[in-house]
């Protein structure tokens, strides 16, 4: 028998509409990777569900990212679920973890974006992917960072740098569009 927590999240994702058609593949993909009892936690090798928070200053013009060691790139602060299936709480769990900040607050309570990635084989574990859902949230840039050992670097940085930085990846330039859009209706 299914969870409540997980019966909200198939009910969020089938509601859950973009702008962009990848996530109606992704949002598909997610609602049958349901199925599986233990679709919260590493123990499923193919796929698991982890957790994302797209940090953003209070002018929608810059974001927290961290430099991952294991990565070796600049990315939104996350992780795994490791069982926990309240994804919003996996978010601001790794959020603060990753960068010390307590500050932080969700812009909307909403997913914000989804997304499906590929990690690749490492000391074992063989190449999965991960069922990434992402929200958003709002963070002060006063508030001192403290990085822990997942990251090189865990920093604020403007919109118009994030491109080059993380080389074009296209769900982070999909989350920048999506805050300028809002940016714009502020």
């Amino acid at each position: 028998m299914a969870s409540e927590k997980r019966r909200l999240l198939k009910q969020e994702l089938e509601a859950y509409s973009s702008p962009f058609e990848v996530e109606d593949r992704f949002g598909e993909r997610m609602i049958d990777l349901l199925t599986y009892p233990n679709c919260f936690d590493r123990s499923l090798l193919h796929a698991h569900f982890t957790a994302s928070a797209w940090v953003v200053d209070k002018a929608f013009e810059r974001a927290l990212l961290i430099h991952h060691v294991k990565l070796n790139r600049w990315l939104q602060l996350g992780g795994h679920a490791d069982g926990v299936e309240d994804l919003r709480l996996v978010a601001q769990k790794e959020l603060e973890e990753e960068s010390g900040l307590k500050k932080t607050k969700f812009y909307t309570r909403e997913i914000f974006d989804i997304d499906i990635h590929i990690i690749p084989e490492r000391k074992g574990v063989p190449e999965h992917d991960h069922y990434d859902v992402r929200f958003l949230f709002v963070g002060d840039t006063d508030e001192p960072i403290e990085r822990n050992h997942e990251s090189n670097d865990v920093a604020w940085k403007s919109f118009e740098a994030i491109p080059t930085l993380c080389n074009g990846n296209d769900s982070i330039l999909r989350m920048i569009n999506k805050c300028e859009t809002i940016r714009t209706k502020m």
